[in-house]
């Protein structure tokens, strides 16, 4: 089989006419860097976690690229082409090059932009300047690039431009979003977490009908909090989120970031300490336990 791409959390290959082949690492990614760190079970844990929703897509009637789960780490999907240049209108059976963001907290880098300024707090819905953790008045949904060196925050038009799409097929990749997200939600408070936010893909058909693809739903994709701990006023961050949050602890994002704002080289990534990679490997395997409802 040939490798089509090595990717921060899986690799993707080409398996026949009809299908992929993704393989999922303990490979773990934050801020667009790969750790130099291996996480045990990780890999297994999206792998098993994604075909989870995918069936349940599939029950809602959500066309999705899901085949099969083989090994807890191999999954078959349909295939779609993956642009190498400008898309037109009107170009059929494709991945669109763009992740859809849907936010319902306040919380990651939405906070970052509140504080700073590049997003206003009343845009939102807000009075005045939330806490992070703060409930949004609506659900926030946004558009990121892909396939660029670093993801980057987008308009709407620009997404048009770069996904090749009409304006109503973006409305509908969010009323799908709104319908998986619910369903969603109502599954996971049964274990008491809450959905904070999450990012999905998409591919458009023959028929350019939006089809849900790669996988989502994961402790890497979304945000999750321990609804208990949110009532008493904390917030227990149950995803990669804790991973972010330790390299904020130590000093390297704001390096990062202040690297990138001036053009300079990046610093390297720094490994995880061990204690850090077990803590991180038992969270996997407990957010698959806690959003599935099924034992590792």
């Amino acid at each position: 089989m040939e490798l089509l791409r090595k990717g921060k959390v899986k690799e993707v290959y080409d398996f026949d006419n009809e299908k992929l082949l993704f393989i999922f690492t303990n490979q773990i990614s934050v801020f667009d860097k790969i750790i130099p760190s291996l996480i045990p079970k990780k890999g297994e844990s999206l792998a098993r976690t994604s075909a989870f929703w995918f069936n349940k897509a599939s029950k809602l009637g959500i066309k999705n690229h899901f085949i099969s789960l083989e090994n807890g780490i191999n999954m078959y999907v349909r295939k779609f082409k993956i642009p190498t240049g400008r898309i037109s209108k009107g170009d059929k059976g494709y991945l669109i090059p763009l992740e859809f963001v849907c936010r319902y907290y306040v919380a990651g880098t939405l906070y970052d932009r509140l504080k700073n300024g590049k997003t206003s707090f009343r845009d939102l819905g807000f009075k005045s300047m939330p806490r992070y953790g703060d409930k949004l008045p609506e659900p926030l949904f946004e558009i990121t690039t892909k396939f660029e060196k670093t993801d980057r925050l987008i308009t709407q038009e620009e997404a048009m431009e770069i996904g090749g799409l009409e304006k109503v097929e973006i409305e509908d990749i969010f009323q799908i979003i709104s319908r998986m997200d619910e369903e969603i939600q109502s599954e996971v408070t049964k274990r008491g977490l809450i959905h904070v936010d999450g990012k999905k893909e998409f591919a458009l058909d023959d028929e350019r009908s939006p089809y849900l693809v790669d996988t989502f739903g994961t402790a890497d994709e979304d945000r999750w909090w321990d609804a208990e701990s949110f009532e008493r006023g904390n917030i227990r961050e149950l995803s990669k989120e804790f991973v972010r949050q330790y390299y904020r602890s130590i000093g390297y994002y704001d390096k990062l970031m202040e690297a990138r704002v001036k053009g300079f080289k990046e610093p390297d990534i720094p490994p995880l300490p061990p204690d850090m990679v077990l803590k991180v490997s038992d969270l996997y395997v407990e957010m698959y336990e806690r959003i599935t409802g099924q034992k590792w």
